[in-house]
């Protein structure tokens, strides 16, 4: 039976970048695309309604992890069996998903992951600022330390699943922030699911989005915070 694969695009800010994301993704492999405008203040809206894709707009902000929150919903909502989570932004190419859908088809996997970690040398050329990179390598070690894997990225921006990892992991209780990736990839490992990922070029541009050093601060203080809080759980008594 034919899967039904579905692109979800959390979106803040997105019109710069917006359409060149839409071009590169295989309109034959994907059966819709659905945008997700998290109130932005340009025309993010209007450029999806010109390039024809699905979308729906939050009333009011409800954050990077609200965004997504909403994006599986109604993915889920419309019969998807593999959701692919593609930020808008530019910063990932679209043209690998045919890779990560493949690898999910073949059972290999549940989730994807694309890795933009490949050499130093490689992604700070491409425009990804040094103290990002260093802290995206310090936290990615401590958290496979904390879980016993060995992921090159656990902050990637493109990820894919299947049907039953959203199904089964209550996504909706994490936070509405940026520390939602993180939450998500945790559950992920304690409910046994299989991970690949698939290196993926870096394009940071002028027009690609970035958390500034205030909330990347925060958001790895809370990373730390959930890498240890699940260390002593799994060390803890086991009762469930």
């Amino acid at each position: 039976m034919k899967q039904k694969k579905i692109v979800v695009l959390p979106a803040y800010n997105a019109s710069k970048t917006l359409e060149k994301t839409i071009k590169d993704i295989d309109k034959n492999l994907v059966d819709e695309i659905i945008l997700v405008d998290d109130k932005s203040d340009d025309n993010t809206i209007q450029i999806a309604k010109k390039l024809g894709i699905s979308f729906y707009k939050h009333k009011k902000n409800k954050g990077y992890g609200g965004n997504q929150k909403t994006c599986y919903q109604i993915a889920l909502k419309r019969g998807a069996d593999i959701v692919i989570m593609l930020h808008p932004d530019y910063q990932y190419d679209p043209k690998l998903i045919p890779h990560f859908i493949n690898l999910l088809n073949d059972d290999y996997f549940d989730v994807m992951l694309g890795s933009r970690i490949r050499s130093r040398k490689e992604v700070i050329k491409s425009g990804m600022p040094k103290y990002k990179y260093f802290s995206n390598r310090f936290l990615s070690f401590i958290e496979n330390l904390a879980t016993g894997h060995n992921l090159s990225e656990w902050h990637t921006g493109m990820r894919a699943y299947r049907k039953k990892v959203l199904e089964k992991i209550n996504f909706n209780k994490f936070s509405n922030d940026f520390i939602f990736d993180t939450q998500m990839l945790f559950a992920i490992i304690q409910n046994n699911f299989k991970i690949g990922e698939i290196s993926i070029p870096v394009k940071y541009q002028k027009d690609s989005s970035n958390i500034n050093f205030k909330k990347g601060l925060k958001y790895g203080l809370q990373t730390l915070f959930i890498a240890l809080k699940y260390i002593f759980k799994k060390k803890g008594p086991k009762n469930d």
